[in-house]
């Protein structure tokens, strides 16, 4: 409830996510049949990347500001960066994923925080393919799955303010996963150092859920706990595609936003067959 996202949007660690998200959100697009997105801690939606928050922090000037700077951009990030030039600011994922639907395509967005609930409610005021929810996105994810359209993303992504968040995401992930199985599921997560990360991929094993893949993109080694090195997205269900497509993205991503560290890199790597 204390988090506030306008301190960080626009760093490497959304560019990171969203550039993910945005193929992912694609690949929902290569069928007809409509889709539908959960996004169960939704933010505002914009940030202004020349407020208070984020000129006090200067996250995003080594993230979103450098890769829009950059002389020519890898293609791989074309369409995350065509998105983000679109939209202007910095969005959030609730405008992202409001950016690639189809008609028929719908947004379900839950955001706790009570001033931040009012704020995205004011921005899809008028927005028939939207709705947005003040409560629990954990709570969420019994009551508003399955989607009506049987199709679609959750996406997962806390602030990590709580010690015990990887153990929510992990109990959030089995009941998303048995309500909807067929659907995609994201959830991002950050890494400081190893050791929770490990714990956390291990209680996934242990759920039994099954064809999980993690993305992980290091700027440098995971080695300070008071700092964020890295950041991972893991997927269930990823489309056809997924595991190829992503190498070169973080790759792209990593020219752009390397800091030269030792340990800096990125993995693509396969947690739970189908």
């Amino acid at each position: 409830m204390n988090y506030r996202h306008a301190y960080h949007a626009g760093n490497f660690a959304d560019c990171m996510k969203h550039a993910l998200l945005v193929w992912l959100l694609d690949a929902l697009a290569r069928k007809e049949k409509p889709f539908s997105v959960l996004d169960t801690h939704a933010g505002i939606g914009h940030y202004d990347l020349a407020g208070d928050e984020a000129r006090r922090t200067g996250e995003a000037n080594n993230g979103i500001v450098r890769l829009l700077a950059a002389a020519a951009a890898a293609p791989e990030l074309a369409p995350y960066l065509a998105i983000i030039r679109r939209l202007g600011l910095y969005p959030g994922s609730p405008s992202i994923i409001r950016a690639l639907l189809r008609p028929d395509d719908r947004l379900v967005c839950c955001e706790l925080h009570p001033e931040d609930c009012s704020t995205l409610r004011r921005r899809f005021a008028r927005d028939k393919q939207v709705s947005v929810h003040g409560r629990d996105g954990y709570e969420a994810l019994t009551a508003l799955l399955p989607p009506a359209e049987r199709r679609g993303l959750v996406l997962i992504d806390p602030p990590y303010e709580n010690p015990e968040e990887f153990d929510r995401v992990v109990n959030g992930i089995e009941t998303a996963q048995a309500r909807f199985p067929g659907g995609i599921l994201a959830a991002w997560y950050p890494i400081k150092h190893r050791a929770p990360v490990r714990a956390f991929h291990a209680a996934l094993r242990q759920t039994g859920v099954r064809d999980i893949v993690t993305a992980e993109f290091l700027r440098r080694a995971p080695l300070d706990p008071a700092r964020l090195n890295g950041c991972g997205l893991l997927v269930i269900n990823p489309p056809w595609r997924f595991e190829t497509d992503a190498p070169p993205i973080l790759g792209a991503l990593l020219a752009g936003l390397g800091t030269g560290e030792p340990g800096a890199g990125f993995a693509v790597e396969r947690l739970a067959d189908e």
